[in-house]
């Protein structure tokens, strides 16, 4: 428990607060930011800048020009830190009553110019992996010159107090009556789809990546005809040029692109899709050439009734009728019944999709019906689906039948 001081003593409210370490330890990691308070020639200064927590010491990021940091060479500089993290917004009957749900912490102390360079190199270490794990061994470290130029605070964490409010609407009993909207409306700080720089070759890192269930995570699979690998921007270019065909696109949901910026607005949609869960995208590439080929996925994911759909599949025309696609669907029917459990595989397609239907058939799925007026069409027409599925009781003869197929069709190319 951090000691209750005079700074840390509330005038009102004092049932929000508390001293306790970890709760204040936990609302500093969490953040990302923090209001670093203190006087400059008798003038109050707020400056918003970046925190980290290496035991009970608040690290704090500035530039070796700015005011608080020239202050603080000396004997210090006397500082408040503010940290805080907005979980709700609260609508009461009244507008008096309307608050907020928040976590927040103060720290009061003098904050110290870090000059010893290995406790220096520690602090900014620690910042960047803050952003994600791993990170300083993903980036250059500053050179001498950026280090001229970056400053480190130094903040013991020992008057510190937490104040937070939880629950919801605190009105008054006599508007319980009056017809007015009251409760509250969670809010989360979430990241969103990784957008990377010009030029950027290299995959989105694991730290970036949201956690998943094994449903959820893109892992690369392979075979003899066909690799899976998660799908990522930089596929765009290979993937345009593989897809340039008019009929490639004929039946798919979306409109053919003229440039290759443009399938990478495909590809971006995919990756949100993903990233908010609703689908799990893959690249195919030829395992014998290396050569982008097209694309397929999981979508509607549910593992808790256990079932998941194969779709968004285009493939380059050349590679129609070839080992690919069929090793492509056994390895992802695989995966599905194999490793995730699966009870139920489904596909969708449009009804004027003929070859698709076919296809979908020769991998031993049942058609189940038809969703009229299901989607619309890249031209505004309403789309008509047809549905099929594999249960797991049908998945074993499936398979055979499935490899089967690669072999006479490997036969066949040979």
């Amino acid at each position: 428990m951090y000691a209750q001081t005079a700074r840390t003593t509330p005038s009102r409210s004092s049932d929000r607060m508390s001293y306790d370490r970890a709760t204040a330890h936990a609302v500093l990691d969490e953040a990302y930011h923090c209001a670093l308070g203190f006087t400059v020639d008798g003038e109050p200064r707020v400056l918003p800048t970046l925190h980290v927590r290496v035991g009970d010491t608040l690290y704090l990021h500035g530039s070796t020009g700015s005011r608080p940091l020239l202050a603080a060479r000396g004997d210090g500089l006397p500082v408040c830190v503010a940290v805080t993290l907005l979980d709700a917004l609260v609508y009461a009957r009244s507008q008096f009553h309307h608050s907020a749900n928040y976590r927040s912490v103060i720290a009061h102390g003098t904050a110290r110019l870090v000059t010893d360079p290995g406790e220096r190199a520690g602090g900014l270490t620690a910042l960047v992996e803050k952003v994600g794990a791993g990170r300083s061994a993903d980036s250059r470290p500053p050179d001498r010159r950026e280090l001229a130029q970056t400053a480190v605070l130094a903040l013991p964490l020992t008057e510190v107090s937490v104040r937070a409010r939880t629950g919801g609407v605190a009105d008054e009993p006599a508007d319980h009556a009056l017809p007015y909207w009251a409760g509250v409306v969670p809010l989360r700080l979430t990241a969103g789809l990784p957008e990377p720089d010009l030029g950027v070759a290299a995959p989105v890192p694991a730290y970036l990546r949201p956690a998943r269930t094994a449903w959820h995570e893109p892992v690369p699979l392979r075979g003899e005809h066909v690799l899976l690998e998660p799908l990522d921007l930089t596929h765009a270019d290979e993937l345009f040029a593989a897809t340039a065909d008019p009929q490639v696109w004929q039946h798919l949901g979306a409109a053919q692109p003229v440039t290759a910026d443009g399938l990478a607005v495909t590809i971006r949609a995919h990756l949100t899709a993903w990233h908010r869960g609703e689908q799990v995208p893959w690249v195919q590439r030829c395992a014998v050439t290396g050569a982008v080929v097209g694309t397929t996925s999981y979508y509607e994911i549910d593992p808790d009734r256990r079932s998941v759909a194969i779709g968004y599949t285009f493939l380059g025309r050349p590679w129609w009728r070839t080992g690919i696609n069929t090793e492509a669907k056994l390895l992802l029917l695989d995966r599905a019944f194999g490793e995730l459990g699966a009870v139920r595989v489904v596909w969708h397609t449009d009804i004027r999709n003929e070859r698709s239907q076919r296809a979908i058939e020769r991998l031993g799925a049942t058609r189940e019906g038809v969703l009229r007026m299901h989607r619309l069409r890249p031209d505004g027409s309403w789309r008509d689906t047809v549905q099929y599925s594999m249960t797991v009781d049908e998945w074993p003869n499936a398979q055979v039948r499935l490899r089967e197929r690669l072999r006479a069709q490997a036969s066949a190319a040979a």
